[in-house]
C-alpha cells in the first residue's frame, strides 16, 4: 500500500526545528547544515501549500497547521521509538529502565539494590532520577516510581507505599537547645518546597497532629529536595519533617533522633507504574516483585497473576521471553 505523504526525512526535519524553534540549533542536532534544515521545511511547506513555520529574527513561531503537524509526529515517532525499543528488548531482555524521584532513589532504592542483584544477578538496572519520568512519551523507560496521589491515567499504577511523616534532627541540636524539646523555641526549621514559591505543607500538618499548631512557621532555610532537608538536619542546621522511610538508616544509626512521637500520614504516597497496554514483561514483574517484598507486601501483577520471587527460575527464561518457561503461577 502506496502512502501519500511527504518524505520521513523532512517530517523528522520539521519536528526537530519546530521542537527547538531554531534552524541552528536544529541543524547541530541533526548534524547537518542549517540551509539544508530550511530547505527541508520549505520543501515540506511547498508540498502541503501551506506555511508550518513562521521564520521571525532567528526565531521560529508556528502556525495552526504547524502546531497540528507537530502534535501528531511526536506522538507518532514516540510510538516508534517505543516499538523499537521493544524488539531491541527482546535481544537483551536484561537490562531494565528505571526511573524514581531523587530522595526515593538515594534513600530507599540504592541501599537496597545489592539484595536485589543477589536475588536476579543476571538482570541490570539503569536508574534514573529526572523529577519528570518520561514513561509515555519515549521508550527509554520501561517503569518508574512516582510520588503522589495515584491518579494518573496515562499509565498502570499500583501504590507502594504511604509516607509517614516524623519530625527529626540531630541529638546535638537537641542537647544545645533543651528547652526547644518543650515548643521547638531556638530549633529552626527546615522546609521543603513543592515548588519554586510554595512549600509543601508537612510542617502545618505535623504541628496540627502534635497540638502545637500556634508555632511560627514563617521563617527557617527552605530546599527543593526532601534529601538536602535531611542532610541539613543530620548536620545539626535545624529540624525537619520527613518520611520515616527516607530516615531509616539516620534513626537506626542515631544520626537523627524523633523530635516527639507524633507521626501524620502524609497525603500522597509512592507508585510503581508501567506503561498501560504494553506486553506483559518479565524483568518488570521481577522488580515489581522485589519491590514489594522489601516492603513486605503481596505482588500482584496487572493481570491478576501473583508473581514468583523465589530464585527457582532465576533469570534463564528471560533469554527466550518465557517460550520455553512460565515466570508466573
Amino acid at each position: 500500500m502506496k502512502r501519500k505523504m511527504p518524505t520521513l526525512n523532512a517530517l523528522k526535519v520539521f519536528e526537530v526545528a519546530a521542537t527547538l524553534g531554531n534552524f541552528t540549533r536544529a541543524a547541530e542536532v541533526l548534524n547537518v547544515t542549517q540551509s539544508a534544515v530550511s530547505r527541508q521545511v520549505r520543501q515540506l511547506e511547498d508540498q502541503l501549500g501551506e506555511a508550518l513555520l513562521i521564520r521571525c529574527h532567528h526565531q521560529l513561531h508556528m502556525t495552526d497547521a504547524g502546531r497540528a503537524l507537530l502534535g501528531a509526529l511526536q506522538h507518532s515517532f514516540d510510538r516508534i521509538e517505543i516499538a523499537v525499543r521493544g524488539i531491541q528488548q527482546r535481544l537483551q531482555p536484561t537490562r531494565l529502565h528505571i526511573n524514581a524521584p531523587p530522595t526515593f532513589a538515594i534513600r530507599w532504592l540504592l541501599p537496597r539494590i545489592r539484595r536485589f542483584k543477589e536475588r536476579h544477578p543476571r538482570l541490570e538496572l539503569s536508574i534514573t532520577s529526572a523529577l519528570r519520568d518520561t514513561l509515555n512519551e519515549s521508550g527509554q523507560l520501561d517503569c518508574a516510581i512516582r510520588f503522589g496521589n495515584g491518579e494518573w491515567s496515562d499509565v498502570d499504577g499500583s501504590l507502594l507505599m504511604h509516607e509517614q511523616h516524623i519530625a527529626v534532627c540531630s541529638p546535638e541540636l537537641l542537647r544545645r537547645c533543651p528547652s526547644s524539646q518543650a515548643n521547638l523555641q531556638g530549633l529552626p526549621l527546615l522546609h521543603v518546597l513543592a515548588s519554586h514559591d510554595r512549600r509543601y505543607m508537612t510542617w502545618s500538618h505535623w504541628l496540627n497532629a502534635a497540638g502545637m499548631g500556634e508555632v511560627d512557621i514563617s521563617q527557617g532555610y527552605e530546599f527543593d529536595l526532601l534529601d538536602m532537608a535531611i542532610r541539613a538536619a543530620v548536620d545539626g542546621l535545624g529540624i525537619t519533617i520527613a518520611d520515616r522511610h527516607m530516615v531509616e538508616q539516620e534513626l537506626a544509626d542515631g544520626r537523627l533522633v524523633q523530635f516527639r512521637s507524633t507521626q501524620v500520614e502524609g497525603h500522597q504516597s509512592y507508585w510503581f507504574v508501567a506503561r498501560q497496554g504494553q506486553p506483559l514483561n518479565p524483568a518488570i514483574e521481577h522488580f515489581r516483585a522485589w519491590l514489594y517484598g522489601e516492603i513486605g507486601m503481596p505482588c500482584e501483577s496487572p493481570k491478576g497473576q501473583r508473581v514468583i520471587t523465589g530464585d527457582a527460575r532465576d533469570y534463564a527464561g528471560l533469554a527466550l521471553w518465557g517460550e520455553n518457561h512460565s515466570f508466573f503461577e
